[in-house]
């Protein structure tokens, strides 16, 4: 029997249910929901499918070693203690990812250092050479967390970020991220017994995923490489097993559409569907939504409009009133989701949501909101029996207000520039007592700073300093300084490869760039 072990699923802010049922779904144990992570436990074989199936994951992390990191030197000493000629050695490279919520740590890399310092010296110490350590391409990742005192060493199973499924070869400006698109689509609770439409589809991500999901497609069949297939004990033969099982794809009898008003977006869509090999499920067409018809054929819409934050969009209202306007009149019978990001882009749609879902895009606090169309009056809808949300949906909105606590996690979040690349690396272990203690002690904190910056205030007016005069203000020793804070084209083919040929092609190195 293999042996079973921690493992850390990161995610998005918003989507740890959808991956929690995912794990579930897998035959994973111990499934936990935590802040931006589900954690289980699994074997080898777990840890490989979870890599290579779950379409909601950011990446996978194998805890190693916990300790209490009180000072830097707790954190060199602890990681010194391990004994790293198990995992690397000296001819190897690695990197170190590091997150820290902690008043004694005030910046992240400085803690990284200190993790590279302990594993150099160690193997100096023993070999008398050092093992040198390269970002881009290390034959090792490392991830260590500290919350509070509460530290946790992880080996980082994925590698390059899971989002990067591999078949993306042309990009719009602002493209929605992979992980979060699938996210969306799960969360309708659509698996392929519809059509499916995306009105404003850019470079096509929304068509792909909603694909992908409805095939069963694992989204792993995309990629080059994961960090695992470079550990000392990892088993080819297994992971070739998981790679060529196709037996859970399944058919498509439907169609997915996807439109956009850029050609440039539609040619880029188009390249992107034919990369995934999924051309004869998806169909890129350029129309502009306002030409919208009612579908013959039973479908969901899901899209996320521009609304403004990094996409400059002339008429923003009012291309918002027209989604409203379309939905009403040309979608009658069919459910509609829309993210957005802006409530006054909401209210232009006009519409009542049967649910508002609180998710992050990028550092964004968005809604994923349904919209449930029927036709005729609401009070007539009622009075037929029919129901705009279901119990789960209630329940679903009682929650909507969740993010309001977490306004200190949002800040955070707003400085990390990983995540305007989509490439989160930040996540908390199973809301832990530590990390809640640290929190409680950082509000502590800005609120004494807040009260003697207003007695300061209040004893530069009483003593008469202009307020509008830097120079007539009595300074701290010290200055003006402020507080410290602290792909690869899969193939050009119209059907995924299939059994063997997926994974010798993958062997071969698939196609270049310049292909």
């Amino acid at each position: 029997m293999n042996e079973e072990f921690e493992l850390i699923a990161k995610t998005f802010m918003g989507l740890e249910p959808v991956l929690a049922e995912e794990l579930t779904n897998m035959g994973a144990n111990n499934v936990e929901i935590g802040r931006r992570m589900v954690s289980f436990t699994g074997d080898k074989e777990m840890m490989y499918r979870a890599n290579f199936q779950l379409h909601t994951a950011i990446r996978i992390l194998k805890p190693i070693k916990k300790f209490k990191a009180r000072s830097a030197d707790d954190v060199y000493d602890k990681v010194k203690e391990f004994d790293w000629s198990k995992l690397m050695n000296n001819k190897m490279t690695f990197a170190v990812d590091s997150v820290v919520f902690s008043e004694e740590f005030r910046h992240s890399k400085f803690v990284a250092y200190k993790v590279k310092d302990a594993i150099v010296d160690q193997f100096r110490e023993t070999t008398g050479e050092r093992p040198n350590v390269s970002v881009a391409n290390p034959d090792l990742r490392l991830h260590i967390h500290i919350a509070d005192e509460d530290a946790t060493l992880c080996l980082d199973s994925s590698g390059e970020s899971l989002h990067r499924r591999g078949y993306r070869q042309e990009s719009v400006e602002a493209p929605l991220n992979e992980v979060l698109a699938a996210g969306m689509i799960l969360m309708t609770g659509w698996r392929g017994e519809t059509d499916f439409i995306d009105p404003m589809c850019g470079s096509g991500t929304l068509p792909i995923e909603a694909a992908l999901i409805a095939r069963n497609i694992s989204p792993g069949v995309f990629r080059k490489e994961y960090a695992f297939e470079k550990w000392a004990d990892f088993d080819k033969e297994l992971f070739d097993n998981i790679y060529n099982d196709d037996s859970a794809e399944r058919d498509f009898e439907h169609h997915i559409y996807g439109y956009d008003v850029d050609m440039k977006a539609v040619a880029k869509a188009r390249l992107n569907v034919k990369a995934a090999g999924l051309t004869n499920d998806i169909t890129i067409e350029q129309k502009d939504f306002k030409d919208f018809t009612q579908p013959e054929e039973k479908a969901i819409i899901v899209t996320n409009p521009p609304y403004g934050e990094r996409i400059s969009t002339p008429n923003l209202l009012a291309t918002y009133k027209m989604i409203g306007e379309r939905l009403k009149n040309a979608f009658k019978g069919n459910n509609a989701w829309v993210l957005s990001y802006r409530e006054e882009c909401f209210d232009q749609i006009g519409l009542k949501p049967s649910i508002k879902i609180p998710v992050f895009n990028g550092s964004l606090e968005c809604e994923f909101r349904k919209y449930q169309m029927f036709e005729g009056k609401f009070r007539d809808f009622r009075k037929e029996g029919n129901e705009i949300k279901t119990e789960e949906e209630k329940a679903a909105m009682a929650e909507k207000h969740r993010f309001k606590e977490h306004r200190e996690f949002k800040k955070r979040i707003n400085e990390d520039a990983e995540m305007e690349a989509g490439d989160i690396r930040t996540f908390t272990f199973k809301h832990h007592p530590a990390y809640e203690i640290a929190q409680q002690r950082r509000e502590r904190i800005e609120r004494e700073r807040n009260a003697r910056d207003r007695e300061r205030k209040r004893e530069g007016r009483d003593r008469g300093f202009r307020r509008d005069n830097d120079d007539a203000r009595p300074r701290r020793k010290g200055g003006d300084k402020p507080f410290r804070g602290g792909d690869k084209p899969f193939r050009g083919g119209d059907r995924p490869l299939k059994g063997k040929g997926k994974r010798n092609f993958r062997e071969r190195g698939g196609f270049d760039d310049e292909d």
